[in-house]
């Protein structure tokens, strides 16, 4: 049997191969503030900037940044906000000023975002006002010099944007009291800087890192991807690839013209980020940004007056979604595409979408340090329900065993990539680089278990650092929580292994349950017939809730975590 290497023919309607047609990402933005003048580009709280004025907007923001600070090309500007209409500007203003970005959670502690000021080596930050209390907190122990404080509807007209910040700040008391003298007003530096040149001073070399992605943290300290010019840019034609299917008469499956896409993942996360900030903005697509995708009712009330073409999410979003009973409202007659990614797509829920919407769910498959897509299923009605799909069009793939060997079609391995997406490195950290990929140092190694099929679809089994094993035995936790998943009563789970005299690990299942009476016997019941022996759980919990990231990813770490504490104190008293 020949090994997993797949870099085939794709399903019918998808390109082979991609031809990267810039040097740069600025060079491909730029493109479009001349080409789509005067199409909507971004959308929040009701209000709409054309592409003509993100380019006026991010033009005075880059302006500003040359002229009215000490930043110089390739410094770091850090960006930490939620889905607003200052993200975009923010970022092409910093890239056209020819500075490096880092996107930064605003969730996170002041230890993490004191570790990523510092690590990125950060000389400015632009956050919402909400989070400048912690930055006031942690400043003196970072290298920033320049911080720019913005509110939730800075660039909403006058009257709404009075209304809406006033709300924030003094009615919902969303914003913690802070003192920062220093900084400057995010509607300031665009007045300084309105009107007025900057230099084309963006770094234009492929190679040039652009974006400082960073990812790991749930797991050690987080490092930051270095995506280059090259990453962006290769990620976004590929992702156009996917995106501009055909149907068997050659036609676009999207339809001819502007389309309106749905971003309620945050921009700071990659995948977001990518698609929305770069992959549909070079098509001259409109995108419709959700500030709090946890506001079902609010969320779906953005959505009506529009009509939606695609919907970027993951599957706790779609579920949330498909329980609102308004969201039977929305008018669906324009989808033609849904993408799932970050997590793992349940079959029950993208069967009850496709019910819903009328549009299939194309799940696909990335990492941050893939900038990020590396496979997608395709989405003319080929798509196979449980895979990841083909490797993106210019992309290779191969599975390898724990000895670094490739391993055979259809059994299972670490998934190694190979693609101009790949990132440079780990910034900083040539030894952490140096462990990501293969010895000849050609494939990036996810960290993944996948089985590739002879037609190149993918399954991800699991994390290799999750796999559970009892007496043995592999256990992968995804394989569990999709059996878990298929019970009418459960609404989310999660799986980990945790230590056992008998077995060295036992499976503990974490259950959300719509039903209040449901029991750990039916639970049981419900899986003697569906996993043999030793993967069925041992301990079994019910939770209200479980520990997820921002974008809907539960984190296993975190459990373990707890875990580990209740036996230090079981153990201490």
């Amino acid at each position: 049997m020949e090994a997993s290497f797949w870099d085939g023919k794709r399903a019918p309607g998808v390109v082979d191969s991609i031809e990267i047609k810039y040097d740069s990402a600025i060079d491909a933005i730029e493109k479009s503030f001349k080409q789509y003048a005067d199409r909507p580009a971004f959308t929040c709280l009701g209000h709409t900037l054309t592409y003509q004025d993100m380019d006026v907007l991010s033009g005075a923001f880059a302006s500003y940044l040359q002229n009215h600070t000490n930043l110089k090309p390739g410094d770091t500007v850090a960006v930490q906000m939620p889905n607003v209409l200052q993200y975009p500007v923010v970022v092409y203003g910093a890239l056209r000023a020819g500075m490096r970005i880092t996107n930064t959670n605003p969730m996170y502690t002041e230890r993490e975002m004191l570790h990523q000021f510092n690590d990125s080596e950060a000389k400015a930050l632009v956050c919402m006002d909400v989070f400048a209390h912690s930055v006031q907190n942690v400043k003196d122990k970072t290298g920033l010099e320049n911080i720019i404080v913005t509110s939730a509807a800075d660039l909403l007209p006058f009257v709404k944007r009075s209304l809406i910040n006033f709300v924030m700040k003094k009615v919902k008391k969303a914003v913690p009291a802070y003192s920062l003298p220093e900084a400057t007003s995010f509607l300031k530096a665009l007045s300084l800087g309105k009107g007025k040149p900057f230099k084309d001073a963006h770094l234009s070399d492929p190679q040039d890192t652009i974006v400082l992605q960073y990812t790991g943290g749930t797991t050690g300290v987080a490092k930051g991807a270095e995506l280059t010019n090259r990453n962006i840019v290769a990620n976004m034609t590929m992702s156009q690839a996917t995106i501009h299917q055909t149907t068997d008469d050659g036609k676009l499956i999207r339809g001819e013209g502007a389309v309106t896409a749905v971003a309620p993942l945050p921009l700071y996360h990659i995948y977001a980020f990518s698609m929305h900030m770069m992959t549909y903005f070079e098509c001259g697509d409109h995108t419709l940004l959700i500030p709090n995708p946890r506001d079902i009712d609010g969320f779906i009330k953005s959505m009506l007056p529009h009509k939606v073409g695609v919907l970027v999410g993951l599957n706790t979003l779609f579920v949330s979604l498909m329980n609102n009973p308004n969201f039977k409202k929305i008018d669906f007659s324009h989808m033609y595409l849904t993408l799932s990614g970050g997590t793992a797509l349940i079959e029950d829920t993208a069967k009850r979408w496709k019910q819903l919407t009328g549009c299939a769910i194309t799940e696909g498959y990335g990492l941050t340090e893939c900038s990020p897509t590396v496979s997608v299923n395709p989405s003319n009605g080929l798509e196979q329900l449980g895979s990841v799909g083909q490797a993106m069009p210019g992309c290779a793939l191969k599975c390898i065993d724990a000895e670094g060997n490739d391993v055979a079609v259809g059994e299972r391995g670490e998934l190694c990539v190979k693609g101009p997406q790949v990132m440079k490195g780990y910034w900083k950290r040539p030894d952490a680089t140096k462990d990501a990929f293969t010895e000849d140092g050609e494939w990036f190694r996810t960290g993944d278990v996948a089985i590739i099929a002879e037609d190149g679809f993918v399954r991800i089994v699991d994390r290799l650092k999750d796999m559970i094993i009892v007496s043995g035995f592999n256990v992968f936790p995804n394989e569990i929580e999709a059996v878990v998943a298929d019970h009418p009563d459960v609404e989310n789970c999660a799986v980990i292994g945790v230590p056992d005299e008998k077995s060295g690990e036992a499976v503990k299942l974490f259950i959300i349950s719509s039903n209040p009476s449901l029991s750990v016997e039916e639970v049981k019941a419900f899986l003697k017939e569906k996993l043999t022996g030793y993967k069925m759980p041992r301990h079994i919990e019910f939770r209200d809730e479980l520990p997820m990231t921002p974008v809907g990813k539960i984190l296993r770490r975190e459990l373990k975590d707890q875990e580990d504490a209740k036996r230090a104190q079981a153990s201490a008293s």
